[in-house]
């Protein structure tokens, strides 16, 4: 089943008002449901390749993987299960292969990037990230940060040294401690949340809530909400009028209709006689 007319999205990437060249890169899969962002880093051109590698990886391995995964269904809570494996997995594979490129490349050498991708199935949503590139929910005017950043400042806050406040003032927010291309495996951190009609979800790389408060992105999304494309140029719009100091990206995506998964002959006597 085609997710196409499930729910809208649009992405938005900007390089900023300081960069020389946008090493972020996006990407979408609208009839599987995936989304994917990721936000490059290295030296020169290096983290565009890292990023670029990241969202192509992706989107080539996770669809196809998730046709068969449907196909061959006979339960659709394991299916879900096996959706978020199949997302993980293609990002740890992502990962393998910058870090074979930045070795056999040396204008590649330190390259990574960060990564955020979601994959719609069955009223649910399967989401997977490594760094600090963020996916936040709008659901009847609450706005919520649903990943946590894999960021030293993350930490600290989590040990108590710093509050949320104090985090959100700090300079120091850049330094993550896990990205795709340092080493040979990476831990992808998953999870599975309900998708509810008229949910917005907001994918970004950190130039946006470097440069945006989280208050004003909410503000931005509940005003724009009939206007998805209106709402992330507004975004980009807004981070760069507060300075712009790295490469923006956004990508929403707003739930039209539900999206039950269709079970199996097998799966409905299995229901029927449990």
């Amino acid at each position: 089943m085609s997710l196409r007319t499930k729910f809208n999205n649009v992405q938005v990437s900007d390089t900023g008002r300081v960069r020389e060249h946008n090493e972020d890169a996006v990407g979408a899969d609208s009839d599987t449901g995936l989304l994917v962002l990721a936000d490059g880093m290295g030296g020169y051109n290096a983290g565009e390749v890292a990023s670029g590698i990241a969202v192509r990886t992706v989107l080539e391995l996770v669809p196809p993987a998730c046709e068969r995964e449907v196909r061959n269904a006979t339960d659709p809570e394991t299916s879900l299960m096996r959706q978020t494996i199949i997302l993980r997995d293609a990002i740890a594979r992502a990962n393998r292969v910058i870090h074979q490129t930045a070795k056999m490349q040396p204008q590649c050498e330190g390259m990574g990037t960060t990564i955020v991708a979601c994959l719609f199935y069955d009223n649910r949503v399967s989401i997977a990230h490594v760094g600090d590139s963020r996916l936040y929910r709008f659901r009847r005017n609450r706005f919520e940060q649903l990943t946590m950043d894999h960021s030293l400042l993350q930490e600290l806050v989590d040990r108590g040294f710093y509050s949320q406040e104090e985090a959100a003032r700090s300079t120091n927010r850049n330094y993550v401690t896990r990205a795709l291309g340092v080493d040979t495996t990476v831990q992808v951190e998953v999870q599975e949340v309900e998708v509810q009609e008229g949910d917005i979800y907001l994918l970004c790389s950190d130039g946006l809530p470097d440069m945006v408060e989280d208050e004003d992105i909410h503000l931005t999304i509940s005003t724009f909400s009939a206007n998805l494309q209106m709402a992330g140029q507004q975004l980009v719009q807004l981070s760069n009028d507060h300075g712009g100091k790295d490469n923006v990206s956004v990508i929403l995506a707003q739930v039209i209709e539900p999206f039950p998964a269709k079970s199996s002959v097998l799966a409905q006597f299995r229901r029927i006689f449990q």
